[in-house]
């Protein structure tokens, strides 16, 4: 099939080096307003949100304050200025005011983590169903360039790779805000010289942190590439296509080392993404870790200096806080650098939101029931078609083609391959757009039509047919849900294909195989044109469906075309000639323009390119025969 044209198979891309691809992909495109855009995923949520804020604040300033009764249990409770023994009473008291404290924020902690779990992970499906949507909207065209494992990539490992990040961001930034302000506060008022000492080096530190995160930001986007490579690779290789290749062509071997490669740098770019940073990590700990030991000495030269506000519990209740500081400003840088690694995965899903699909409805575009010709007419007025990728000065797909389909005609098309045939067929149902020139259905331009209510009046039967890895019965059911259980077989019957699903043995209930392989190609293509029948629409086009099959399952197939056919507006496209001898209007298609238009006999008759291409097929027929 031509619409093929313009990449998205996938051995286009195996002669470029994988690395240099990543390279070049690893940058995350610039996104406008990126932070604000994905805020805004939070907004149906707001409710929840503000009370898992308050939980945050509560929970962060409650496990602050028994860090503030441990001076009193030393200086008040144990070592009671006034001298004399502990005041028992007192230090339990303070001991049970701490326990409470402690089961409080335990309490807390659960309530927070199903409230901040339930919004991360709805604001995650909301994602991936809002990009899902979104590519279902898009072009053919888009599909034929764009490899099917890259986009899956973007579904499963991109939103995956946010998912933590929107799960917990935000209640572990305001958590861990609030409960360094906290004891910043708290250690402030316990010592002010002791927190100058103990914070000097902060801001060097949040310095050298987002140094690391733009080189981790880089790495994510590689190893994000090198994921949509693998998921690429699986999807080709491991499809039913995709083994029988590799088996007709004994490429197994080869295959597992292309993945086998693809995997070793996946493993490598895991790693480094793992180990950037730990390094600077590493020395935070060291710091925060041996800030303690520096108050002590510290403590000890104020004490030696004749300084009478230094105690043992001032010492202990400030190192106590100082030391719940390590603990959530860690967890702020690391949250801070895996915010700004998301960030490469955010631009690359949004950079998918914001692609515009080539075609799209006028407002308010009008239902084919108001258009103002009769139902099934089709027109091409003088149309010219090059696609988007073609290079300006290339020769058109489709150079002034024109042809008029009355309600009920047969109008085949023939010519050689390239000749721009399939183009014809996809751009009556508007899932090409021409580039010059009118396509009119009902007597009413494509464009100016709502794309659903065109699509719900055309059948559509290609050469390659697509079934899903479910029962013939759903199969079926994917062109009207509701359909019944007679209908069903009344289509089938008409596509000369029920005897053949009785002859199961589970049926219409019969799984028919990733994309029907356990069906024959006759088989699937008259299952294809019961979906077809069951949709019942006026109009029908037809891909070449005959021409994969051997002469017995076509004369078949052919039958129940005719019988789908019947009454219908039918374009065709014929590789064999002898399946449009009886086409009202047959045109001939050469280098994207209709050399020849006439009756079966007529062209013949006329000597011309379709008189030439019957020769050949008598020829190749007569060749076939003899060898026989």
């Amino acid at each position: 099939m031509s619409i093929g044209r313009g990449g998205g198979g996938g051995s286009l891309t195996r002669n470029i080096d994988p690395d240099a691809l990543r390279a070049q992909n690893a940058l995350a495109p610039h996104i406008p307003d990126l932070g604000r855009r994905i805020v805004a995923l939070f907004a149906p949520y707001r409710a929840r949100l503000a009370a898992t804020a308050v939980l945050v604040v509560v929970s962060a300033a409650i496990a602050v304050v028994p860090a503030l009764l441990i001076e009193r249990i030393f200086d008040s409770a144990l070592f009671p200025s006034g001298g004399g023994g502990p005041d028992l009473a007192l230090l339990a008291e303070l001991v049970g005011l701490m326990i409470v404290l402690f089961v409080a924020s335990a309490g807390l902690n659960v309530v927070q983590t199903w409230l901040t779990s339930s919004v991360g992970n709805r604001v995650t499906g909301d994602l991936r169903v809002k990009l899902f949507s979104h590519l279902q909207r898009m072009d053919l065209a888009f599909f034929t360039r764009t490899k099917t494992g890259v986009i899956q990539s973007r579904l499963q490992n991109d939103v995956g790779g946010v998912a933590g990040v929107l799960t917990n961001a935000m209640t572990s930034i305001l958590g861990n805000v609030v409960t360094v302000v906290a004891s910043l506060v708290a250690m402030v008022l316990i010592d002010w010289r002791l927190t100058l000492i103990a914070v000097v080096l902060l801001p060097a530190l949040v310095w050298v942190q987002r140094k690391v995160g733009q080189v981790r930001a880089r790495i994510q986007g590689e190893t994000q590439e090198s994921l949509a490579q693998l998921s690429a690779i699986t999807q080709e290789t491991l499809s039913v296509s995709g083994i029988l290749l590799a088996k007709a062509f004994n490429r197994q071997e080869s295959e597992t080392q292309r993945y086998t490669r693809e995997t070793v740098t996946q493993v490598g770019l895991q790693v480094r993404l793992a180990m950037t940073g730990q390094w600077f990590f590493g020395l935070v700990n060291v710091i925060m870790s041996s800030v303690p030991a520096i108050i002590y000495l510290v403590a000890g030269f104020l004490l030696v200096g004749g300084s009478d506000d230094i105690s043992a519990g001032v010492i202990v209740a400030f190192t106590t806080v100082q030391a719940r500081l390590l603990f959530p400003l860690m967890a702020l840088l690391r949250v801070s650098l895996e915010l700004q690694t998301s960030k490469a995965l955010f631009a690359r899903i949004f950079e998918y939101l914001d692609l515009t699909p080539a075609i799209r409805d006028r407002v308010p575009a009008m239902p084919v029931e108001s258009a103002p010709g009769p139902l099934g007419s089709i027109d091409f007025e003088d149309v010219v078609f090059r696609y988007p990728d073609a290079a300006p000065d290339s020769r058109p797909t489709l150079d002034g083609v024109s042809f008029r389909a009355e309600p009920g005609q047969h109008i085949a098309f023939v010519g050689p391959s390239g000749a721009g045939k399939t183009t014809i067929l996809y751009l009556a149902p508007r899932l090409y757009e021409a580039t010059a020139g009118r396509v009119l259905f009902a007597g009413e331009d494509v464009r100016e039509l709502d794309r659903h209510s065109v699509i719900d009046h055309i059948g559509i039967v290609s050469q390659e047919t697509y079934l899903f890895h479910a029962s013939v019965r759903d199969n079926l059911r994917y062109a009207r849900p509701d359909a019944t259980d007679a209908e069903l077989e009344a289509a089938c019957r008409s596509a000369n294909i029920h005897h053949v699903i009785e002859s199961f043995a589970d049926g219409y209930d019969t799984i028919v195989g990733e994309r029907g392989y356990r069906l024959s190609g006759g088989e699937k293509q008259r299952i294809a044109i019961a979906r077809v029948l069951l949709k019942d629409p006026p109009v029908l086009l037809l891909d070449e469906a005959t021409s994969a099959l051997d002469t017995v399952s076509e004369r078949v197939v052919q039958e129940a075309l005719d019988a789908a056919a019947r009454g219908r507006t039918t374009l065709s496209i014929a590789h064999r000639l002898s399946t449009v001898v009886g086409a009202d209007v047959i045109h001939v298609v050469e280098a994207g323009r209709i050399v020849e238009s006439g009756t079966h006999a007529e062209l013949l008759a006329a000597g011309g390119l379709y008189a030439a291409l019957a020769a050949q097929q008598v020829q190749a027929s007569a060749g076939l025969a003899t060898q026989d």
